[in-house]
């Protein structure tokens, strides 16, 4: 039997491109342009008490928690999840994220298709050398400029929730 191996490919990028973005460090480990544009496949670190705030959008989005807890806030519900749990997203779904440990949290964020939270990261984020030169300090978000970022990429924010 005659394997076609052209029709596949496997990279790991020596020096991958990592920004920072409201207390997540976002590694990219595999863009849109190395998948034909159907997903990307980003890896999170995220801060203390740090994560994404609500947001919705039309492409599908997926967490696998590698390392630590977070709380996801799906519509009104909110699960807690920790080390080799799967979360996915429907289009449409009112959701956000949160590290609620003291110690920093790891997940791969999926995107189907890619390239429109990997625009929207790369536009507000700040380059970093790399994840292991660890969160820098954080001053307040600039919130006008992430909201005409987001609606640029079809991303919705939502206000916050009341306690």
């Amino acid at each position: 039997m005659k394997t076609n191996i052209s029709a596949a490919s496997a990279a790991t990028p020596a020096n991958p491109l990592t920004v920072h973005f409201l207390g997540n460090l976002l590694t990219f480990r595999a863009r849109a342009g190395d998948t034909n544009g159907h997903f990307s496949v980003v890896e999170c670190l995220t801060a203390p008490g740090a994560g994404s705030p609500p947001h919705l959008q039309n492409d599908e989005e997926a967490f696998l928690v590698l390392e630590g807890r977070f709380d996801f806030i799906l519509g009104d519900e909110v699960r807690n999840c920790g080390a080799g749990e799967f979360v996915y997203i429907k289009p449409g779904t009112p959701h956000a994220f949160r590290n609620s440990e003291v110690t920093p949290s790891k997940m791969l964020i999926i995107n189907l298709p890619g390239g429109l939270h990997e625009g929207f990261f790369l536009e507000v984020g700040e380059e970093m050398a790399s994840a292991e030169v660890g969160f820098p300090p954080m001053g307040a978000p600039d919130v006008p400029r992430i909201a005409a970022a987001a609606a640029r990429f079809g991303i919705e924010l939502l206000p916050p929730k009341a306690a």
